[in-house]
């Protein structure tokens, strides 16, 4: 599983950076946090199939975050996209995608449902629990706690060779299945398997000043995409838009014992002094990695 980062500007697109959109790879499905302008033109040149898209997250209707959202949703029906999409986002999407489909006149070949996201509510999506919690922002902003199933712990190659299961595709099946035959006799798949592994535990925050919610949402997470939109030096700017400094960013993965912190929605005031953002988030929490466009980040490791 890895995030792919479309989009990590703030505000407008620059030549360096489009503006804001995350997708979230895994074996099973595609999600996407987010739904900046160009979007889908990013997606050209990037792994994602639009088709294989199957939930996307909006953290709050700034234009940034969801003017590239019609365009994509229409062209995954002219990629022959057939399976169900859901989008999940803050009150007042709904109203505006039923009344940008029906004015454009858009036809989708797929069933689309659109969640309307409450404070403190959990939602189950593909085996995953996703909280969302209200951030402070100086427009109705959520961030997003996402919680995978256990995971299956690994062969004990020894006891199954003591047994004498010969190596091949029914390791695989042990490792999928809860029973496996060997020899006529069934076996429990999980005496030859070791302990059960946490599943994996990752926060995508939209924008946001420093806030409680924050803090829970990353508490203890394998990974944690955080806005850091300013400088130190400009931290009163920040406030005064909702907005976080790189260095608050670490306070927060620091304060909630996050393991990794990706640094995304920057300025395009920074280009061509990003570093600093990155160095002073490094001075907090040593952990900390500015992200790019098409930067992929595997979600453990």
């Amino acid at each position: 599983m890895e995030f792919y980062f479309l989009g990590t500007g703030a505000g407008m697109p620059s030549k360096q950076r489009n503006v804001t959109s995350i997708a979230l790879l895994h074996p099973k499905m595609t999600w996407l946090f987010d739904c900046g302008e160009a979007t889908q033109h990013q997606i050209l040149h990037s792994p994602i199939k639009p088709r294989k898209v199957n939930a996307i997250f909006i953290t709050h209707l700034h234009g940034d975050h969801i003017f590239g959202l019609p365009g994509f949703i229409s062209t995954r029906a002219a990629l022959e996209g057939t399976t169900p999409l859901t989008i999940y986002g803050p009150t007042g999407i709904k109203e505006w995608m039923d009344a940008t489909l029906r004015i454009t006149g858009t036809y989708l070949r797929y069933p689309l449902r659109i969640v309307e996201v409450e404070d403190g509510q959990t939602y189950e999506q593909d085996g995953f629990r996703v909280t969302a919690r209200s951030l402070e922002h100086r427009f109705p902003a959520f961030g997003y706690r996402l919680e995978g199933p256990e995971e299956r712990g690994a062969l004990r190659v020894d006891a199954l060779k003591t047994l004498g299961v010969p190596s091949g595709p029914i390791y695989r099946r042990i490792t999928l299945e809860d029973t496996f035959e060997f020899e006529g006799t069934v076996y429990t798949s999980s005496d030859f398997l070791e302990s059960p592994k946490p599943g994996v535990k990752l926060a995508v925050l939209g924008d946001t000043m420093p806030c409680a919610a924050s803090i829970e949402l990353a508490r203890d997470v394998d990974v944690l995409v955080h806005e850091a939109t300013f400088a130190d030096r400009e931290v009163e700017h920040a406030g005064r838009f909702g907005h976080s400094t790189a260095r608050q960013a670490a306070v927060i993965a620091e304060t909630a014992q996050a393991k990794k912190l990706l640094l995304t929605h920057v300025s395009a005031r920074y280009v061509d002094q990003e570093e600093v953002l990155e160095q002073e988030a490094r001075e907090v929490f040593a952990n900390s990695h500015l992200m790019f466009d098409h930067r992929v980040v595997p979600v453990k490791g």
